[in-house]
């Protein structure tokens, strides 16, 4: 059962209505993102101009909001020189790999049922 919770936001929109796990992920996200950002010694100023965007855009980023763009993240990463992450988005995919193998092993069954090695 996906348990929702509500932003708290002016924005009205399904992007505030997330599953807590999405919301909290998102609020880490921010988190590591303000944390590099400090570690560089960049000010809020100086991101926001390298990324293109308002302050707000990055304060927002930086706390997770959820109506904060893709491109925005993005050009934010960009800023930090850490835009080589988004290629990390979804990589590794677990279930996946388990769906695509079960379906292999499945096809590789039924192969080897028509194969005869002694023909």
């Amino acid at each position: 059962m996906l348990h929702y919770i509500k932003v708290n936001m002016a924005k009205h929109s399904l992007a505030t209505n997330l599953p807590r796990r999405v919301a909290a992920n998102l609020e880490i996200m921010g988190e590591q993102i303000r944390l590099a950002r400090k570690r560089r010694g960049i000010s809020i100023a100086t991101i926001a101009e390298r990324a293109q965007c308002s302050e707000l855009t990055v304060i927002r980023a930086e706390r997770g909001v959820p109506t904060v763009s893709i491109g925005a993240y993005a050009r934010i990463l960009y800023g930090l020189g850490l835009d080589e992450d988004l290629l990390l988005i979804a990589k590794d995919d677990p279930a996946g790999n388990t769906l695509i193998n079960s379906r292999l092993l499945r096809k590789n069954q039924k192969d080897d049922m028509d194969y005869d090695v002694f023909d």
